[in-house]
């Protein structure tokens, strides 16, 4: 296990941290959506957190796989960070906008490298 942990490039090892991350970060706000269940079976937080659960354990899921598909699926996720800098921004959060925007932008570069390309070679 931790050898392949070894193998795999930088931008992997990054992403993949950013995955459990965002995984922390909805279980620990699973209780706030389970209490707005109750009053409304469909809320559109509810829904968007469900997205973002699926979608992140998919794309976690083909890249401890080493799947070509993932790749473009990774690149969409760390994505998300980029609309989170300007509403910290805008909130007053400096030091937390820059860390974020530091962070989108190591998690593109890595998974831009052509070694990761490499990894993920399963069709």
């Amino acid at each position: 296990m931790w050898q392949r942990v070894r193998d795999m490039p930088g931008g992997v090892r990054l992403f993949l941290l950013y995955a459990l991350v965002i995984l922390a970060g909805i279980g620990l706000s699973l209780r706030f959506v389970v209490d707005q269940a109750i009053s409304a079976p469909v809320s559109p937080l509810g829904v968007l957190v469900m997205i973002l659960l699926a979608y992140t354990i998919f794309t976690t899921t083909l890249v401890l796989q080493r799947k070509q598909a993932a790749r473009g699926l990774a690149l969409g996720l760390a994505s998300l960070t980029l609309p989170l800098v300007p509403l910290l921004l805008v909130s007053g959060f400096m030091i937390e906008a820059v860390f974020i925007a530091a962070l989108g932008l190591l998690l593109m570069r890595g998974l831009l490298r052509p070694e990761v390309r490499t990894y993920l070679v399963e069709p």
